[in-house]
């Protein structure tokens, strides 16, 4: 077995799409705070999610009788990556756009593509991913959260953690077990729900961190109802429904642009204090050539997905290496400016650095963690 990246190049056709992008954001209230542009895509703003609605930029490669624009896949990576790059609040719609919507797309109803594939992409339903729990770590397949048969549909108790923004969000896709657990089984009998996050039994409690904020949550089901109607895809085959939706989230900009906005805060502000200085240039050169191959292999898996494959291994080295990769900015503005993480309140460049020096040790943890995606991509090279 081989790990590939076939390149993929963006024609130039789409520069006029990349400017509009462009145009849009600097048109829009963009009197972000740099710590508010340090959360980006978790950052949760239901009005600017409605104005990128209004533009046609969620659901863009969908079918238009779901509401969508059925443009490629290089337009919406264009349109992300400004976004990513202007550390735009896209929370309110980012995990319905990137993961919920194309699973639906896939595998769920009729019935509930033409329920939530327009409401994703009109802004109006957020949703979230109700995938790890409390004492099962990185171990997904030891989950414990089960749902039951009832009369008329499901019966959901359990678990979750380090959901982001469940406290916010309209609905859920949640893993649930629906039979097997034993040792030699714990990969089946897993199933995925579309969950309203209103349901009765639902105890929805924010995890807040040392600024006080409160992105992650635990949540609590206590015999919550989910109608039949509201499985996705088959009973059971959750396990292979969730690993590759996996690839959608592990190869995507944000997993390398979470803290591409601190670059050329800093880059200005070298400038400014040390005007051309040789080591800069050479610190910030390595900096720019990580995040150009970077974005290379994640167009490549880009490609993939769009022709139906699921490069699971390809996607664990994008991510993996792109933690690596974001968890050098906090250090690289101390060493280049010699400037601690203090958060000089109305300094752009001392907000982001401090959002970041708290957030990027978590970016290793998040969708997986170095162990479980190195032994992804073990398994991919034939090593395991």
């Amino acid at each position: 077995m081989t790990i590939t990246f076939n390149p993929l190049e963006l024609p130039d056709s789409l520069s006029s799409l990349r400017r509009e992008v462009r145009d849009f954001l600097n048109e829009v209230d963009r009197d972000w705070s740099g710590w508010k542009v340090g959360h980006s895509w978790t950052g949760f703003d239901r009005d600017f999610t409605r104005a990128v609605a209004e533009r046609g930029w969620i659901g863009m490669t969908w079918p238009r009788r779901y509401g969508g624009g059925e443009r490629s896949h290089l337009e919406r990576f264009v349109v992300v990556e400004e976004m990513l790059a202007a550390g735009a609040p896209l929370g309110a719609h980012w995990f319905g756009d990137r993961q919920s919507g194309p699973l639906l797309l896939r595998l769920g109803t009729e019935q509930q593509r033409e329920r939530f594939l327009p409401a994703i992409a009109r802004g109006e339903a957020s949703f979230c991913i109700g995938l790890s729990e409390p004492n099962a770590g990185s171990d997904l397949a030891s989950l414990k959260a089960r749902a039951t048969p009832a009369d008329g549909g499901w019966r959901l108790n359990g678990a979750k953690i380090w959901t982001t923004n469940g406290h916010l969000c309209d609905f859920m896709i949640g893993l649930f077990r629906t039979g097997g657990g034993e040792d030699k089984a714990r990969h089946q009998g897993l199933s995925q729900f579309l969950i309203d996050m209103q349901s009765s039994g639902i105890n929805v409690r924010p995890i807040r961190d040392l600024t006080g904020e409160a992105h992650f949550n635990e949540i609590f089901f206590d015999d919550v109802f989910v109608p039949a109607d509201m499985l996705v895809g088959q009973e059971g085959d959750g396990w292979r429904q969730a690993t590759s939706e996996l690839a959608f989230e592990r190869s995507q900009p944000d997993r390398f642009m979470s803290c591409f906005p601190v670059l050329p805060e800093l880059i200005d502000e070298i400038r400014a204090v040390r005007g051309d200085d040789r080591l800069a240039r050479r610190e910030i050169g390595h900096t720019v050539a990580d995040l150009i191959i970077l974005r290379e292999m994640s167009l490549s898996v880009l490609g993939e997905l769009a022709e139906g494959q699921a490069p699971a291994q390809e996607a664990a080295l994008v991510k993996d290496l792109g933690n690596t990769h974001e968890q050098t900015y906090p250090n690289l503005v101390n060493g280049l400016l010699d400037a601690p993480a203090t958060i000089d309140t109305g300094n752009r460049l001392s907000e982001l650095q401090g959002i970041l020096t708290q957030t990027v040790p978590s970016f290793s943890l998040r969708g997986g963690t170095r162990e479980i995606l190195r032994g992804i991509i073990a398994k991919g090279l034939g090593l395991k």
